[in-house]
């Protein structure tokens, strides 16, 4: 099996063209070990789903985006200060964005450079950078290589300053573009588009905001993200707790303070331990007085091994070098030729086997690091994956395992169930109530729904 992304700072270092974190399986290799070795763990796979099917028959519907009455407070926008005044606008442009995030920014630079000023951009949030903008929360940062990730590095004349950039940086960089590129002037902010409909008979579209704008384009560009829109467990009772609550992608720095220092006398709980999660719970276990954890599913957690730019190879880079790294590492995904004969040479069912076994011996490897890091055995066993490679988002994370050999920090396995029960004073689980200050959802979003908040027709 070969696994790439695991290798130790100083090899990153040398060679800062290497991509992040990435898992090849090798199927010409033969497995190492008996057969049985693997059904006996892939069984164990199919045993863990079918607990989480048992507990969550309702499938999606176990979750809510439609954040409204009670709920509407874990959509607020924490980091805008006030809504601002102006006019319903009733413009018509050639190219309309609704969303301004790296999409949306990369193409209206593009845009700009050959010549189109006819632009507008709709942004719900109070400024650009997406994901980026509403994604404050401590420890956030790409996964990653952040050299290929950041858009247009080379026409800003920047590198950014480690491999993994944090959430700060990239915000930054979000800014940045937008501020070389002028979209500034044609951004509406705090401005949702709810309605999206073509008029053929003048051949454009016609749309209106929550703003009372009636806008008119001929080409509209859906540029909302992939994970654009909160979405929380339905968990009876949440609505009667007490105590102060919000979503991961809407960080209340207020209560907690832009340094965490406001929860040194706080018990937190967090709801979730998915990519959102895995970065949280280090930063609040340092700060907070108790950390309750509260897991259905973990997370698999990889290596990061993130180190500084080196200052020398950003200052060889040559004009066009990030164009030209994004064309090797295209070229170097293409299977080899002869390999791609060989592996064809198998019949079905071996190539299938074989690619399973080494999905297995990763993810057997990831149990080996919980083992190596995590003290507690109990809590060790409960941090591991147990299904294939990337049925959950893989998560590459240097503090997270770490973080549970504090002494104040506590996991709360729900043994596939999930959170069933929060009363006012916080979680209850199997009968059990954890009393907490604060509770955290880190419980992720809407996935790849185009018409968020919008009609579109």
């Amino acid at each position: 099996m070969a696994v790439s992304g695991t290798k130790d700072a100083p090899a990153r270092k040398n060679d800062p063209n290497k991509m992040a974190a990435r898992v090849a399986f090798d199927p010409t290799v033969p497995s190492d070990k008996p057969q049985e070795y693997y059904d006996t763990i892939k069984q164990r796979f199919a045993e863990e789903r079918d607990v989480r099917l048992k507990h969550r028959p309702e499938g999606l519907s176990q979750y809510t985006s439609e954040l409204e009455g009670d709920l509407a407070k874990y959509e607020v926008d924490p980091y805008a200060e006030e809504q601002t005044e102006r006019e319903p606008i009733t413009d018509h442009v050639e190219c309309l964005f609704i969303g301004g995030g790296f999409s949306a920014l990369l193409t209206a630079a593009r845009l700009r450079e050959r010549g189109v000023e006819s632009i507008r951009i709709v942004e719900r949030g109070s400024d650009v950078g997406g994901t980026w903008y509403w994604n404050r929360y401590p420890g956030a940062a790409c996964d990653v290589s952040a050299y290929d990730y950041l858009p247009l590095l080379d026409e800003l004349g920047y590198v950014p300053n480690s491999f993994f950039a944090k959430g700060p940086e990239i915000y930054a960089h979000c800014q940045a573009i937008a501020k070389k590129y002028d979209l500034y002037d044609l951004a509406v902010f705090q401005t949702t588009v709810t309605a999206t409909h073509w008029d053929e008979k003048e051949k454009i579209w016609r749309l209106e905001t929550d703003r009372g704008d009636k806008l008119t384009a001929r080409f509209v560009i859906v540029a909302n993200g992939t994970l654009a829109k909160p979405k929380l467990s339905r968990i009876k009772g949440m609505e009667t707790f007490e105590g102060h609550s919000f979503h991961s992608s809407r960080f209340d720095y207020d209560y907690c303070g832009g340094d965490l220092s406001n929860l040194k006398d706080k018990v937190v709980g967090v709801i979730g331990t998915g990519a959102s999660a895995v970065q949280i719970i280090p930063r609040v276990g340092k700060a907070a007085k108790e950390l309750y954890v509260f897991q259905r599913t973990p997370s698999a957690i990889d290596i990061r091994d993130d180190i500084p730019t080196d200052p020398d190879w950003a200052a060889s880079l040559k004009p066009g070098w990030q164009v030209e790294r994004l064309k090797r590492h295209v070229l170097n995904t293409k299977a080899d030729p002869e390999k791609r004969r060989e592996i064809e040479k198998l019949p079905r069912e071996e190539r299938i086997k074989r690619y399973e076994n080494q999905n297995i011996e990763h993810q057997m490897r990831i149990h080996a690091r919980v083992d190596s890091i995590v003290e507690d055995k109990a809590t060790a066993e409960a941090l591991k994956p147990w299904y294939m490679h990337r049925c959950k988002r893989p998560c590459y994370d240097d503090e997270y395992l770490p973080a549970f050999n504090r002494p104040n920090v506590h996991l709360v396995d729900t043994k596939g169930q999930g959170v069933t029960e929060i009363n006012k004073r916080g979680v209850v689980f199997e009968g059990k109530e954890y009393p907490v200050d604060v509770l955290i959802y880190a419980t992720g979003f809407e996935v790849q729904v185009t018409g968020i908040y919008n009609d579109i027709r």
